[in-house]
């Protein structure tokens, strides 16, 4: 197999770029350096179709190394056939390898095997030949076979024998599996039904049918589950008929042959027996494999969104973890995520010390110039919003207050990273501290905790581990390094994301950094432990040393392009001062104005890599997050009882899912925005419209508070619908309505 040629094809790139991003992978570059620094090579590949191609190249190369192994393993038997090697070679799959495999691989005792041992062979070949007369019958020469020392005692045993000699034949033919498999994934379907009496949230999938060809990936993920904890049986299931015909057309040869009853017997049995259950199994399989897929891929780019969304600078804020019988934790943290207080209320039951607990929060907020107060939404949320609410309406100062999500938080309070950060605290105290933290930067916090635990995704449980955690690595790691690090603050967890920098090279950095002071430069890395020049190269331009004496420390300009940069300040008529005082503007539109290829030529580096530059000198030491709407923050508290349907809302998308998206309205119950619901047109999936963090305008569609059910909907309300709504609620006379439809023009609705 072209390995350049079909990746390629498969991801829509020239052979030139495909193969020059090839040799930078092999040269153990990482994928956001070769993304942010090599766009000239890769033609400007991003980092999501990097990350593509290379897991695609893992796999190809994998179907190579087994591509060998296979024809090594048929060619010690002395079988490779040139018709062999050529299906090896045009095997797209590693299931079509194994196909080819199947009949050369060593095997346990099957009843074909036996028979072989018995000396049937010889007389299944002579069935599978169909002619259409014999010497003598069939059960006469089968008579021939007779042996009670090997087990052949009787005409019947040799027959038998010798049809599931045909059947294992049938059920091992490459070209025969290949069909019937596709054949049974668009005919075929999946049928679940209840094996334990008793309700569960599978009841939806107790008496279930749909086509396999049709399923969703989150269907597939949750019959998965259903069926592994015994709530349901699932098979696949499809009219027998449409296999056994294809196959009769493929093995027999004429229906007249005395051996037709026999080859029809092994043709049946050899897929009932042999063919269906392997099929079933594969095709689940595969069903999995790509429900985790779509899965994988939808948590990846919820986890990027949440991960990329807009840090709220220059707060000082009050997290709160809100509690019952232990009391609500505080944690006082300023602009810089620094802890400066922490304190212990309890305005919940049992003890409802309400006064008490006003009394300190007010102190707690007049003290230190508190603006936010982060309260989680986990338990006893609900009272603490209230009890906050009721709090700041009693504040001479403007304060607000805003729900944050507590997911991981309590994994990263008790975890080592937690304990040697603050090991003063109690892992409440560390909870409330994060929730602060998550608020002030969602990116550097959130790289605390594994991203399984942060609550962006769908059945990720029940996926590769292996797999789903690369992918998500992966996406953390973009993340961290598309908007980069500052050195002197980053912890070791922020640090070991940056490319180039291993959890080792991230502990010694710190380790340095509390040795010897803050970084004086870029340069200083390399003084690092295990930072050498490999490492420094991948690492140094996503990290910032905002007082290095070298303004360009403090931009994504990489140390190798330095030079090109000062000489265009210098083309340009600016001074590296100019970069340092942000008093460089419009330097994109001089250089466009001049001629990009005229400019990149005189300052010597690529066309992609100069407008990165540009970009970087104009807005130094910037955060492309800071583009993105802050969250919403409230001052007053609404509850589920409050809302009526057609209520309009701001809310905050929390959450992806295959069939929608949850969406905080503040009432401490995400709505369900239904993919139907989403836009006025059809659209496949949720992603197409909305991101993780995007502040929408929605509204009630319908409240069930006893199940504490909202659904939403962002369609617009249609004309009519709004006519009608005036007509009902102004009693217009019919002939009012009839003069009103007129004057809207509704002849279109």
């Amino acid at each position: 197999m072209d390995i350049i040629a079909t990746l390629s094809s498969e991801l829509n790139i020239t052979k030139e770029q495909t193969e020059r991003t090839i040799a930078l992978i092999d040269e153990g570059n990482t994928i956001p350096f070769i993304a942010r620094y090599r766009k000239e090579v890769t033609g400007n590949l991003d980092d999501v179709l990097l990350r593509k191609l290379c897991d695609r190249l893992d796999y190809l190369r994998k179907m190579d190394a087994r591509r060998t192994e296979v024809k090594g393993l048929i060619a010690a038997q002395d079988k490779l056939t040139s018709e062999i090697e050529a299906a090896i070679e045009q095997a797209t799959t590693l299931v079509e390898l194994d196909d080819i495999y199947r009949p050369f691989r060593p095997r346990r005792k099957t009843r074909a095997s036996v028979a072989r041992e018995r000396g049937l062979e010889p007389l299944a070949a002579l069935i599978l030949e169909q002619r259409t007369s014999y010497d003598a019958a069939i059960e006469e020469i089968a008579a021939g076979y007779i042996d009670p020392e090997k087990g052949v005692e009787t005409v019947e045993d040799a027959l038998s024998g010798a049809c599931d000699i045909v059947a294992e034949d049938i059920a091992d033919n490459a070209e025969y599996r290949k069909q019937i498999r596709l054949l049974t994934y668009n005919y075929g379907n999946l049928v679940t039904k209840q094996s334990k009496d008793e309700d569960s949230v599978y009841a939806v999938y107790y008496d279930f049918s749909e086509p396999v060809s049709k399923l969703k990936g989150y269907r597939i993920l949750a019959i998965n589950r259903a069926e592994r904890e015994g709530f349901i049986k699932v098979s696949i299931d499809i009219a027998p008929e449409i296999i056994l015909n294809w196959l009769m057309a493929q093995v027999v040869t004429t229906e007249q042959s005395p051996a037709y009853p026999y080859v029809m017997s092994a043709l049946s049995d050899g897929y009932t027996r042999l063919i269906a259950p392997s099929i079933e199994r594969e095709i689940r399989s595969d069903l999995f494999n790509m429900a985790s897929e779509g899965a994988i891929k939808l948590f990846s780019e919820n986890l990027r969104n949440l991960l990329m969304q807009a840090p709220l600078r220059g707060k000082t804020v009050i997290g709160y973890d809100p509690g019952y019988r232990t009391g609500c934790k505080l944690a006082v943290v300023d602009k810089t995520g620094k802890v400066l207080d922490t304190a212990v209320i309890y305005p919940t039951k049992p003890r409802e010390r309400i006064e008490e607990s006003a009394r300190i929060l007010k102190n707690l907020v007049n003290k230190y110039g508190v603006e936010v107060i982060a309260i989680g939404n986990g338990t006893a949320s609900r009272e603490s919003e209230i009890f906050v609410a009721d709090c700041l309406k009693e504040m001479d100062r403007p304060v607000k207050y805003i729900i944050v999500s507590e997911a991981g938080a309590s994994v990263y309070s008790a975890s080592k990273l937690g304990a040697e950060e603050f090991p003063d605290f109690d892992v409440t105290e560390r909870s409330a501290v994060s929730i602060a933290r998550r608020l002030l930067d969602p990116l550097a916090e959130l790289v605390k905790i594994d991203p399984k635990s942060i609550g962006v995704g769908q059945y990720q449980h029940d996926m590769k581990p292996a797999r789903l955690d690369g992918a998500l690595s992966g996406v953390v790691e973009d993340c961290v390094n598309r908007v980069g690090v500052e050195i002197n603050t980053a912890s070791h967890s922020l640090l070991s994301y940056v490319a180039g920098i291993n959890g080792t090279a991230a502990k010694n950095i710190v380790k340095y950094r509390e040795e010897h002071g803050e970084f004086k430069s870029r340069a200083e890395i390399l003084k690092v432990p295990r930072i050498g020049a490999r490492a420094y190269e991948q690492c140094a331009g996503f990290l910032r040393v905002s007082g290095s004496d070298e303004v360009l420390d403090n931009t994504g300009v990489h140390p190798e392009s330095y030079d090109a940069a000062r000489k265009l300040l210098r083309q340009f008529g600016y001074t590296e001062r100019d970069v340092k005082e942000s008093k460089i503007v419009g330097l994109s539109s001089k250089i466009k104005a001049s001629g990009i290829e005229k400019v990149s030529g005189e300052i010597g580096v690529g066309e992609l890599t100069l407008m990165d530059i540009a970009g970087e000198l104009e807005k130094p030491g910037r955060d492309i997050r800071d583009s993105l709407p802050e969250p919403e923050l409230r001052a007053d508290v609404m509850s589920l009882s409050d809302l009526k349907a057609g209520m309009m809302l701001k809310g905050t998308v929390r959450n992806i899912v295959d069939f929608g998206a949850f969406v905080d309205i503040g009432v401490h119950c995400d709505g369900l925005l239904h993919v139907s619901e989403i836009a006025d047109r059809y659209i496949a999936h949720p992603r197409e419209v909305l991101a993780i963090g995007d502040i929408i305008d929605v509204r009630i569609k319908s409240v069930d508070v006893e199940r504490k059910r909202i659904s939403l909907t962002k369609k617009p309300i249609s004309k009519i619908s709004n006519i009608l709504e005036r007509f009902f609620s102004n009693n217009m006379a019919y002939s009012q309505f009839v003069f009103y439809l007129c004057a809207n023009n509704t002849k279109d609705m």
